[in-house]
C-alpha cells in the first residue's frame, strides 16, 4: 500500500471522515429524479463509503465505484450485499487507475477536493479519458473557503480553467447549490465532454 493510499485508509479506520453526509447526496438524487443522469455505465471515483453507489444500484444503474482505501471498499461491499444490490467494485488509485472502456456518465463529489491541487491537471485529464464522448460529468465542487485541505477548495474559475471550454461543455441552466453537513458547501454542475474527434 502507497503513502496516499495508507493516509486515506488512516482516516477511514479514525473516523475522521466528515466529507461523508451520511447518506444520498440531494443533487444525485435532483439529477436522478430530474432525467439527467443518463442510463448506462456510471463511473464513482473517491466513492468512500459510497452511500450514491448503493442508491443507483438501487436504481438499476450500471455502477464502477473506485476507491483507495481498502476498508472503505469493504465497508461498501457490504452494504451492498446486505441490500441485495451489486456494483464493480475497485480498490485503485485514481492517478493510476484505467478503466478497460470509458464510461457513458461520471459521478465526481468528493474526489477532486481530496486530491492535492497540484494533481489537479492529471486527474481532470483522467476524467476526460474515462467518459465517452457526449457522456455527461456530475460534478459538486467543494467551497470551504480556506486554505489547505483535503478537503481543498475548489475555486470556480479555476475549475473553469481545469475542465475548459474546449473540451467541455458546462450547462448553467442546471446549476446547483448544496448545503453539506460540516458547515460548507458544494457547487453542482454538469458538464458535457465534447467530441474532439471531427
Amino acid at each position: 500500500m502507497n503513502q496516499t493510499a495508507e493516509r486515506w485508509e488512516g482516516r477511514y479506520r479514525s473516523g475522521k471522515t466528515g466529507w461523508d453526509r451520511g447518506q444520498v447526496s440531494p443533487a444525485l438524487e435532483n439529477w436522478v429524479k430530474s432525467g439527467l443522469m443518463p442510463a448506462g455505465r456510471i463511473l464513482i471515483p473517491g466513492c468512500g463509503r459510497g452511500h450514491e453507489v448503493c442508491y443507483l444500484a438501487a436504481q438499476g444503474y450500471d455502477v464502477t465505484a473506485v476507491d483507495i482505501a481498502p476498508s472503505a471498499i469493504a465497508t461498501l461491499q457490504k452494504t451492498l450485499d446486505e441490500g441485495s444490490h451489486s456494483a464493480h467494485l475497485i480498490q485503485a488509485d485514481l492517478l493510476e487507475w484505467e478503466p478497460d472502456s470509458p464510461f457513458d456518465a461520471i459521478y465526481e463529489q468528493t474526489s477532486l477536493c481530496a486530491i492535492d491541487p497540484p494533481d489537479w491537471p492529471n486527474y481532470v485529464h483522467r476524467l476526460a479519458t474515462w467518459l465517452k464522448p457526449g457522456g455527461h460529468l456530475f460534478a459538486l465542487f467543494m467551497q470551504t473557503d480556506r486554505e489547505g485541505g483535503p478537503p481543498y477548495h475548489c475555486d470556480l474559475d479555476i475549475m473553469r480553467k481545469l475542465f475548459a471550454a474546449d473540451l467541455w461543455s458546462w450547462d448553467a441552466a442546471h446549476a446547483m447549490k448544496i448545503e453539506h453537513p460540516s458547515g460548507i458547501h458544494e457547487r453542482g454542475f454538469v458538464l458535457t465532454r465534447r467530441d474532439t474527434s471531427a
